[in-house]
């Protein structure tokens, strides 16, 4: 898998992909994002897409319908193409957006639905040079300096004033764009984690999942 070989710092050399066929493409390619941040719990962590949000950890929601599943891909990576684009297979592909409070999002399948005030960049992704094994994914919209990771507390935490990192320690991060007006889970944008999004260019030949649900 992309992340196994990333998680044990090994060089990673991949050419990329030629021709993908279902979202809007460009020639930067398709490839997957690891955050670093040194020293902090999303260190190396997998951007994973899921309920619409983008997060740090955990696992890609993927649908495929019974018609096509036996030609559904079945990569359980969360892949980007074209810089603000999903790798995905289902017609008219899924787009990537930041919504009006800050947070990363993406498109339903079959819809173009973005909330009123949303932004779809720009959105930079700048492929590995001959010396380096990744590339980087960024986004400067709205005057936001890339990315950040604000942690999520815990349902039964919800009712509760916020008063450190610490106490949602155990908790999973959601991605945002990197403004200091965003509105983040915890109510305070300092509990977030900014971040630099490396991009590790994908093979494949077609996209990496019908689609993100």
């Amino acid at each position: 898998m992309i992340f196994s070989a990333l998680l044990s710092i090994v060089p990673l050399v991949a050419a990329l992909p030629s021709s993908h066929h279902s979202s809007p493409k460009s020639s930067n390619g398709a490839f997957s994002v690891i955050a670093a941040h040194s020293g902090s719990p999303i260190h190396l962590e997998p951007l994973t897409a899921a309920g619409s949000n983008f997060w740090l950890g955990g696992k890609s929601a993927t649908y495929c319908p019974s018609e096509v599943a036996p030609y559904c891909p079945n990569s359980t990576e969360t892949v980007i193409y074209g810089e603000h684009y999903l790798d995905v297979e289902v017609p008219g592909g899924q787009e990537i957006y930041v919504d009006p409070r800050g947070a990363l999002r993406f498109t339903q399948a079959h819809s173009a639905y973005e909330p009123t005030g949303s932004s779809l960049g720009p959105f930079v992704y700048t492929p590995p040079t001959p010396s380096s094994s990744f590339g980087y994914w960024s986004y400067t919209g709205s005057g936001a300096s890339g990315f950040m990771a604000c942690p999520v507390p815990a349902k039964n935490a919800t009712a509760v004033p916020f008063r450190s990192r610490a106490a949602v320690a155990a908790t999973k991060y959601q991605v945002f764009a990197a403004l200091r007006n965003a509105t983040v889970p915890t109510g305070n944008v300092n509990d977030c984690l900014g971040f630099d999004a490396l991009a590790i260019p994908a093979n494949s030949t077609k996209g990496m999942a019908w689609e993100y649900i």
